[in-house]
């Protein structure tokens, strides 16, 4: 009679150290699985966000890369995620070697903070810390509908300002025309 084997326990991803810094400094956060190019993503809880990012400011990330949206879904969650980058760390690198290894990869790390779709969809804009969240953020917002708290001019960046609805949202219903007003 052939043995019965349990069914395979789903791992929780490793903490890479990122993560594991942050737990060593006391923040609360949740250790995703990497992405395809094994960077460290981390889901942030949206209140703690500033402070996250601030910490790892301060800790050499000083380059926001990239911040953007997505939807999982219809009924899914909406998500905001920031790319960091530790440029400094390239810098001493090279300074050392004299000059660029071809190998040489930048540390880097992916915050992601999930929202229900029927909840608030408001987090604290990161623009105080990184210049560059200026327009990504209202990108995001125009195309997703998450408001960021704190951002200096939140209004529409790429539909007009009277358009209803946010276009990148997978339940998105098209209108079948916008009138131009000014057309003329």
């Amino acid at each position: 009679m052939p043995e019965e084997t349990a069914p395979a326990a789903i791992a929780a991803p490793q903490p890479g150290p990122v993560s594991t810094w942050l737990s060593s400094q006391g923040f609360e956060h949740e250790q995703l699985e990497p992405d395809h190019l094994g960077i460290e993503v981390i889901g942030v809880e949206a209140p703690f966000l500033p402070v996250i990012a601030a910490a790892l400011k301060a800790s050499g990330f000083d380059y926001l890369q990239c911040q953007g949206g997505y939807d999982e879904g219809p009924g899914g969650r909406l998500v905001s995620f920031y790319h960091l980058v530790k440029l400094g760390s390239l810098a001493d690198q090279a300074t050392a070697s004299q000059h660029l290894p071809a190998d040489l990869k930048p540390e880097e790390v992916r915050l992601k903070v999930f929202l229900p779709r029927d909840g608030a969809l408001t987090i604290p804009s990161l623009y105080g810390l990184f210049r560059g969240a200026d327009w990504q953020e209202r990108e995001t917002f125009d195309m997703f509908g998450i408001g960021f708290e704190g951002h200096p001019h939140p209004k529409r960046l790429l539909m007009p300002e009277d358009w209803k609805g946010f276009p990148l949202r997978k339940d998105y219903v098209q209108p079948d025309f916008y009138e131009m007003q000014d057309a003329y």
